[in-house]
């Protein structure tokens, strides 16, 4: 019965695939879900009110049948918007880099350089989610960081240069392809 659940959530991965690959702006995406995802959810949703009748609570099947319904709602929530992404698979692959190197960031050497690094991997990140090329930043930021004065300093933040450099609908592509 697992493997039936497996092959489900397959199927709604599966819509959200297509939409990717279409490129599908939010009123796409409500339509599709509506019409392929919808179904699959309502499948599912019997098929673990069914399940719990006949599963032990404490029982592995039991705890995740329980687990899913208890929070149905918020799994669910992506059909009620066509801007949300079915997971938050994104923001957790966009955060791994910064999540590895935790551990390894809290013996840098001395107390401060562990605060100044994360400066840099701020701004690193920072240049990532901007479409900035981060050694270009750098090199423009260390040319005219020492001629700068105080009230000048947020300018050169990543977000600021894009900002200053693109029009508004270029910031915003640049923003969607990290």
């Amino acid at each position: 019965m697992s493997a039936w659940f497996v092959r489900q959530i397959g199927q709604l991965y599966a819509v959200e695939k297509k939409l990717r690959e279409q490129k599908g702006g939010p009123a796409l995406r409500d339509a599709m879900r509506v019409w392929q995802s919808r179904p699959v959810l309502n499948r599912l949703h019997r098929a673990m009110e069914l399940m719990r009748r006949k599963t032990l609570p404490q029982g592995l099947l039991g705890q995740a049948i329980d687990y899913a319904l208890k929070r149905w709602d918020a799994l669910t929530r992506f059909m009620e918007d066509g801007t949300l992404e079915i997971d938050n698979n994104l923001i957790e692959n966009s955060i791994r880099p910064s999540a590895v190197g935790k551990r390894n960031w809290l013996f840098i050497g001395h107390p401060e350089a562990g605060e100044r690094s994360a400066v840099i991997y701020t701004l690193l990140g920072s240049c990532r989610r901007h479409g900035i090329n981060p050694f270009d930043y750098l090199k423009d930021l260390f040319t005219r960081l020492p001629s700068a004065n105080i009230t000048q300093i947020k300018s050169f933040t990543p977000a600021a240069r894009v900002k200053a450099q693109y029009p508004p609908e270029i910031q915003t592509q640049l923003a969607g392809q990290t």
